[in-house]
């Protein structure tokens, strides 16, 4: 079985924002991969947040390792209103970051949703990054938007986010 990725829509910020919607999203892959590129990091603790269909409730739970080539750590949250990304990931500058974050699984209504997310901060002695899994564990249903916040402050203007679709042959 081969798997493609498809481009379900993209978007360049053309000014700073406090998140980015991608709605409607069609039912027809298995999968969803967000890739959300040139967002800043500052040294408050950037980290990038989803929430599911508009749902602001305590149903999200994240686990995240990060690391800067000198200190390691790790988090968990429960019962939480956003799936967070990155979390504790200190950049020593206003760096440039960038994400991947995997949405596996995201029509079916039995199963609560599981995602994979990657995001590296900076580059050089100022770099971080982050691995998170997060789990939305709202009553099963499909996932048709998501929203993305950046927890630093706005996403600035330039950010481009792009949303894949992964379709199973």
């Amino acid at each position: 079985m081969s798997s493609t990725y498809e481009k379900i829509a993209t978007t360049t910020l053309g000014s700073a924002a406090a998140s980015y919607t991608f709605s409607s999203i069609p039912a027809t892959y298995t999968d969803l991969v967000l890739v959300v590129n040139n967002f800043y990091a500052t040294t408050s603790s950037p980290y990038l947040s989803l929430n599911f269909n508009s749902d602001t409730t305590s149903n999200y739970s994240s686990t995240h390792l990060e690391g800067n080539g000198t200190t390691a750590s790790s988090n968990r949250f429960t019962a939480d209103t956003k799936m967070y990304f990155g979390y504790n990931i200190y950049s020593t500058t206003v760096s440039i970051g960038m994400a991947i974050i995997q949405i596996m699984n995201y029509t079916n209504t039995t199963t609560y949703k599981t995602a994979l997310g990657r995001i590296s901060i900076g580059s050089g002695a100022g770099a971080g990054t982050s691995t998170t899994v997060g789990l939305w564990k709202k009553t099963p249903e499909a996932i048709n938007s998501v929203a993305v916040q950046n927890n630093a402050g706005n996403l600035p203007s330039g950010t481009v986010l792009t949303l894949y679709g992964i379709k199973s042959e």
